[in-house]
């Protein structure tokens, strides 16, 4: 009787404590936001601006020159004439609004492409502190509220340190 309380016992206390849990925080923007390669990131993206507005730019100099061939044959173009040649500036304008309202999803498109391997190498950072730590939950902090989180389970330090960015202490 004894011993089958014992091993009772013993089984419980190993489900207690194989139940409980160990849950971190990480700010990711954060650490994103330190990595060196953010740098080389905004590069690109901000290059890639650059060519898109070179392009619109380019729309916006063959519309005005259109406008301008326009004016000055108007008076002398038949109807049909006058009909096609606005027909022709209309499909400009509306090249020219089309492009300027896909120039954010195409900027949005490129820097995700650009940022996929650095929330790769976090993610796979933080999968190695987790496992390396017994954490099993980790969440993000960004963009989250939390009524309460004990610093002492952030990770995010651990992950900077462990992908070795240094960072300026907050001095209190």
């Amino acid at each position: 009787m004894k011993s089958t309380i014992t091993l009772l016992l013993a089984v419980l206390f190993i489900n207690f404590t194989n139940g409980q849990s160990k849950i971190g925080t990480i700010d990711s923007e954060f650490v994103i936001g330190k990595m060196p390669q953010m740098k080389q990131v905004i590069q690109r993206v901000n290059k890639y601006g650059k060519k898109l507005d070179s392009l619109y730019q380019a729309k916006v100099v063959t519309y005005k020159s259109k406008i301008e061939a326009y004016k000055k044959v108007e008076k002398t173009l038949s109807i049909a004439d006058k009909k096609a040649k606005t027909q022709e500036i209309i499909a400009l304008e509306q090249d020219m609004n089309q492009f300027r309202e896909n120039g954010n999803n195409l900027m949005q498109l490129r820097k995700n492409q650009y940022m996929r391997p650095l929330y790769k190498k976090v993610s796979e950072t933080i999968q190695k502190i987790a496992k390396e730590q017994h954490y099993t939950q980790i969440l993000t902090t960004s963009g989250n509220e939390f009524a309460y989180i004990d610093e002492k389970f952030d990770i995010t330090k651990l992950v900077l340190k462990t992908l070795g960015i240094k960072i300026e202490e907050a001095k209190k």
